[in-house]
């Protein structure tokens, strides 16, 4: 029988039947890959076996909460919604060298003290894995390695040792041999998570794979890899920071865009409990330019700094350079300042940056940008204990935001004594003791009472 050839988008999985420049569908250049088509062993065999589970009523199936296992490490369970899951599918990705290795390593030592731990190095040698272990203190008993990139061998080893936990470090260094194409192709990728899967789901072990990332910091492989999973964790930091922040973009078991943050240290990833103090730790006194604004990231209130920097422009496009927020976003907010409030800067160059390497992407922090802006611009510094938060229109007007008791008393528990925020969150909002609480309903009248 004569074999047959597809040519496949290595970033989005698009597959033609003849080759292309441009992908159609994601339009990168020169993505497509010639591969074999899936060439299985047997003939009209399945790749993944079925579970033959006959159907249950939704009333019988047993549910618990007892089924989340806590791994030890108190942000990441914040994140995975409360713990590890059984049978859960878990994608951690994020750039090379973040730490992703390390934060599962010491995840996977606490686990291992609750059951067997079978920690797949399909990238590194056990040796390798052995001497960071040494360098965190990894000591556990029941984890074991198993330097492979064989699928098949690796589920033999899970049917043998049949262990609690498992960890495949990456998704896109393993191949399986009933295709023909090379490891880390959009079909061994799709083909071995589709296999993995079937193990977690049908023998309830917990699983964690770890993917790669392309240079736009989206997950490689085939978009479908992210639709597979039940979590979506990104493992995001500055490197001229050491602070890392674990975000969940997807979570089938807890809330979605909850964030952890991490230090990187000598002794691995530490824990860092209150944020907020941490990123307004060398907030300058009496800088222009410099606004708190309390951001939700998920459940979690945290107090950041805005910084703004707004001066003549040499050249005849002025330059808008953004760090941590929308770059569109903001260009909307100094069009706002330029019509409605009256500032001039559209000949301005401006820079604003959200310190301590946090993004940010709700609409909450309109009003602080504006204010950071406009402190730059008329070089007035904002009061040292004031905050300000709440979502601008493009007519100038301040909405109100989600869940404002919450970042009220974020505040107030780090010295915040007065807080600007829109006039419809006042309602049946209590002011916590010491905080003065005003309610404003335009961005004019807000930076009015900023610069008296």
């Amino acid at each position: 029988m004569k074999q047959k050839s597809i040519y496949t988008c290595q970033q989005c999985g698009y597959q033609s039947p003849k080759w292309l420049g441009k992908c159609p569908d994601c339009h990168q250049w020169n993505s497509l890959v010639e591969e074999t088509l899936a060439v299985l062993k047997g003939k009209g065999k399945q790749t993944t076996a079925a579970s033959g589970l006959p159907p249950q009523r939704l009333t019988e199936v047993q549910s618990s909460e007892d089924d989340r296992m806590r791994c030890g490490i108190g942000e990441l369970d914040r994140v995975l919604g409360g713990g590890v899951v059984a049978g859960s599918f878990t994608l951690i990705g994020g750039d090379p060298g973040i730490g992703k290795s390390t934060l599962l390593l010491q995840a996977v030592d606490r686990l291992a003290r609750v059951g067997t731990v079978l920690y797949v190095t399909a990238e590194e040698s056990a040796r390798q894995v052995k001497l960071r272990g040494e360098r965190l203190g990894v000591a556990a008993r029941d984890l074991f390695l198993l330097p492979e990139t064989a699928l098949e061998t690796i589920l033999d080893r899970v049917r043998e040792l049949k262990p609690a936990f498992l960890v495949v470090d990456s998704i896109q260094t393993i191949f399986t041999a009933a295709l023909d194409s090379a490891p880390g192709s959009v079909s061994q990728v799709r083909e071995c998570a589709g296999r993995l899967m079937q193990v977690a789901k049908g023998d309830g072990i917990p699983t964690f794979i770890v993917g790669h990332v392309t240079k736009d910091g989206s997950i490689a492989g085939p978009r479908m890899l992210e639709h597979m999973v039940d979590t979506v964790l990104y493992f995001e930091g500055d490197p001229g920071h050491p602070y890392r922040i674990l975000r969940a973009v997807k979570n089938r078991f807890g809330s979605t865009n909850e964030i952890g943050v991490f230090s990187m240290g000598e002794a691995g990833l530490a824990e860092v409990t209150n944020p907020s103090e941490l990123f307004l730790a060398e907030r300058p006194e009496g800088a222009a330019g410099s606004a708190v604004v309390p951001a939700l990231e998920g459940s979690r209130p945290i107090l950041v700094e805005l910084q703004a920097l707004v001066s003549g422009s040499s050249y005849g496009t002025p330059r808008r350079t953004t760090m941590g927020i929308d770059h569109n976003r903001v260009s909307l907010l100094v069009a706002v300042l330029e019509k409605k409030v009256g500032l001039s800067l559209l000949a301005q160059d401006i820079f604003l940056n959200v310190a301590g390497g946090v993004r940010l992407a709700e609409p909450a922090v309109d009003l602080g940008v504006m204010a950071a802006l406009a402190s730059s611009h008329l070089n007035k510094a904002i009061p040292a204990r004031t905050i300000l938060f709440g979502e601008v229109g493009l007519a100038g007007e301040v909405r109100a935001v989600s869940r404002p008791e919450l970042r009220v008393k974020e505040a107030a528990r780090l010295g915040f004594d007065r807080c600007l925020l829109p006039a419809g969150n006042l309602k049946n909002l209590e002011a916590p003791p010491g905080m003065e609480l005003i309610g404003v309903r335009r961005a004019e009248e807000a930076l009015d009472g900023l610069f008296e």
